[in-house]
């Protein structure tokens, strides 16, 4: 199963489609012989339909799930459980799935451990993330060199105590690794409670603090006390768009009874105007003299960059420098001594790298360190001895090291292995950095990479299991004309020796948005993955307009209202696989997770006789509103706003549970979400299954999954993704027609 878990030309034709759409077919006109139909084939309680009206913009809408949006109401919880028990009958009743489900569970039991979320500090002191095999749940654990490993915190224990998950959010230690800030959570909901922690005793350092959501804690240049962000108290009954209104970076001291010290609170410091729902980021950047803030603006890549010294940050006389603002158009920035070192797509699609002076930053006249070309610039990192730059051609990456010296050229680091590498940690007090490395074909590995080639060495830190490396596996990447003529890459991995008969079982996956490659389509393999191919599965991968595998270009061609080329670069890449013999629109089913959504709904609705299967996880499937949860209003600049009259129209158009249609044979549906996700509200899964059975005449089920103990996969444990990757399988291989997937009297 793929990952879990930020052209104008097409504008015209999809704003026509749009108001014709919206105003000649609302979505309360469901036929009852076909919800009726749906209901019993599920078993699954059919929706009431009560119809709400809205006008945005001259355009009339009509939702007919309105009621859902309220997910504490009992009449809703009921629905929702009453479906998912639906849903649990009839995956359960596959023959398959008990199968296919050990020996998911055999394939990730052979890695004796997975670790992730790795961190060195000072002394050969190493942090990290660890799932032993027969382990449900990520501990923090921490070593000093290759000596013995010790649990921090282990979230089992807290769900064992509460009879809830718990998972680690984030954590971060002191530069010195005595102490470790982390913050965990519960039921999927990434509502973290921030520790402070001893390292050598294991006890606790101060009272827990509350509302850290999607928070931080940057330790100050002594290791005295961190940084760290809180959203404000909201009274009750306020608005979910209040959410992440008005949060403060504040200052938490260990020594003495001082109360805590704001910096920065959005919405309310006229220096830096930090926008009310913007986060406000304060860190203090070890080993330089400089403290850095940020106001980030939700999902946007684009960034303002402030600075002051260090030692003032606690001033309440501070006053932040601008350093540049978001027309700067940089992504990313690093710092060593006086030098800044900022990535940037301003007239480089592609990103370059340039630097400038911290104390007299002059991007105009700033020295070009990288230059724009074939390679998109990925990231950079600064360690003691050069700056590390991550870069991607296709799906491969390559490192390298520019030293610091005025004319220094960047020089390729030559790694043992190919893949696809993110810098997981560096700092400009160590030479080198630590790399990941992962493969469509070979699990994730660490490498240490120092200061001269021949330094580059496996850490040890992730050992792969009997499973890590198979030899069965043959990869191809393609380049697939889409609609309007533009090349798609489409990467494909399958059994090697499979016939290209058109009778493979395929699934193919997207994403598209925020214009993300690294962590979003890039390739990864783990263990699981071979319970799929071992039963025949054809894996793809088509990375559409709206990510980020070309830059920054490709990223703007599927955004807002040029978003319609992410769902057709998928159908043209459904459409290559079946005229390339891989698979047959009976044997296809399309998977996205999140905004990926939208990429799966509209294919789906789009084009319903190309797929035999359309599975969209914890999904955007309403856009239309987005804005009215508390993660919607972070996603504006991304998507738009119902409030402007083109984005609303470009909203429309995405909105799958809009372009839903009486009397349509749609294909089977699975939509799996996790009624606690705080970042995609169930309830565009909860409307788009009722509208999907209500409207569909092909007979196949929709099927609604949900789990009352999860959120959006932040944090999900071992267990729970298990279940979900068989759930998953079966479901296809059921719809595909696969003898071992047929339940009694099929």
């Amino acid at each position: 199963m793929p990952r879990s878990i930020p052209v104008l030309r097409m504008l015209c034709a999809a704003l026509a489609g749009v108001c014709a759409f919206a105003q000649a077919a609302p979505a309360a006109s469901a036929s009852s012989a076909a919800a009726a139909a749906s209901a019993a084939s599920t078993s699954a309680p059919v929706a009431p339909v009560r119809p709400v009206t809205d006008t945005y913009h001259g355009v009339i809408v009509t939702d007919g799930y309105r009621y859902m949006e309220d997910l504490s109401a009992p009449e809703v919880r009921q629905w929702a459980q009453a479906q998912d028990d639906a849903t649990r009958a009839a995956l359960d009743a596959l023959p398959g799935r008990a199968k296919l489900l050990a020996r998911i569970v055999e394939l990730e039991a052979s890695d004796a451990a997975r670790t992730r979320e790795i961190k060195l500090s000072a002394g050969d002191r190493v942090f990290y993330e660890k799932r032993r095999a027969g382990e449900n749940q990520q501990k923090l654990c921490v070593r000093d060199g290759a000596g013995a490993e010790r649990i921090l915190v282990d979230p089992e224990a807290l769900a064992a105590a509460s009879g809830v998950p718990h998972a680690i959010e984030f954590y971060e230690p002191s530069h010195d690794g005595k102490r470790v800030a982390y913050g965990i959570s519960s039921g999927g909901t990434e509502e973290a409670v921030l520790h402070v922690m001893d390292v050598a005793s294991g006890k606790e350092l101060a009272a827990p603090i509350d509302r850290a959501h999607y928070g931080y804690a940057n330790w100050l240049p002594d290791d005295s006390g961190f940084v760290y962000l809180r959203q404000r108290e909201l009274p009750v009954g306020a608005p979910a768009t209040d959410k992440y209104k008005g949060q403060t970076a504040w200052v938490h001291r260990l020594a003495g009874s001082g109360a805590d010290v704001a910096l920065l609170t959005a919405g309310t410091d006229e220096h830096l105007k930090i926008a009310a729902a913007e986060f406000p980021i304060v860190k203090p950047l070890a080993g330089t003299p400089w403290a850095v803030a940020i106001p980030a603006n939700g999902v946007e890549n684009e960034i303002d960059l402030y600075a002051a010294p260090v030692g003032k940050v606690l001033d309440p006389t501070l006053k932040w420098r601008k350093l540049f603002g978001r027309d700067a158009e940089v992504t990313g920035f690093a710092v060593h001594g006086d030098d800044l070192y900022v990535l940037t797509h301003r007239s480089a699609s592609r990103f370059k790298v340039l630097q400038t002076s911290m104390a007299h930053p002059d991007l105009a006249t700033a020295r070009v360190v990288v230059a724009p070309g074939r390679e998109v610039v990925d990231s950079i990192a600064a360690a003691k001895d050069a700056l590390y730059v991550l870069t991607h051609d296709g799906t491969a990456s390559k490192l390298y090291r520019v030293a610091y010296t005025r004319n220094a050229q960047p020089v390729p680091v030559r790694m043992p292995v190919a893949g696809a590498f993110v810098v997981v940690d560096s700092d400009v007090r160590r030479p080198g950095v630590l790399v990941s490395v992962d493969s469509w074909t070979h699990d994730k590995a660490y490498w240490r990479v120092g200061a001269t080639d021949d330094k580059v060495v496996d850490s040890g830190l992730q050992v792969s299991g009997a499973f890590g490396a198979p030899t069965g596996l043959e990869v191809q990447e393609v380049l697939v004309k889409s609609g309007d003529g533009l090349e798609i890459p489409l990467s494909i991995v399958y059994p090697k020796g499979m016939k290209l008969d058109g009778s493979n079982p395929t699934e193919l996956y997207g994403y598209g948005a925020y214009g993300m490659y690294i962590g979003a389509d890039d390739p990864i393999f783990t263990p699981r993955e071979l319970a799929w191919h071992e039963l025949g599965g054809v894996s793809a991968t088509c990375h559409v307009r709206g990510g980020g595998i070309y830059g920054e270009q490709w990223h703007l061609a599927g955004k807002q209202l040029s978003k319609p080329n992410t769902w057709k670069d998928l159908i043209a890449c459904g459409e290559y696989l079946v005229k390339q013999g891989f698979t047959s629109p009976a044997k296809m089913g399309i998977n996205g997770a999140s905004a990926g959504g939208i990429m799966v709904g509209r294919a789906l609705t789009a084009r319903p006789d190309l797929w035999a299967v359309a599975i969209p996880e914890v999904g955007v499937l309403n856009a239309v509103r987005g804005e009215t949860s508390a993660n919607g209003v972070v996603n504006l600049p991304e998507f738009g706003s119902v409030k402007d009259p083109q984005q609303f129209n470009g909203l429309l158009e995405m909105d799958a549970f809009h372009h839903v249609e009486d009397g349509v044979k749609y294909p089977a549906v699975l939509l799996m979400h996790g009624f606690n996700d705080p970042r995609v509200p169930a309830w565009e899964s909860m409307k788009m299954a009722a509208r999907l059975q209500a409207a569909s005449t092909s007979g196949k089920p929709v099927l609604l999954r949900l789990d009352f103990a999860g959120g959006h996969g932040i944090g999900s444990t071992r267990t729970q993704r298990q279940e979900q990757a068989a759930d998953h399988w079966a479901f296809m291989l059921w719809q595909f027609g696969d003898a071992r997937f047929q339940p009694a009297g099929r």
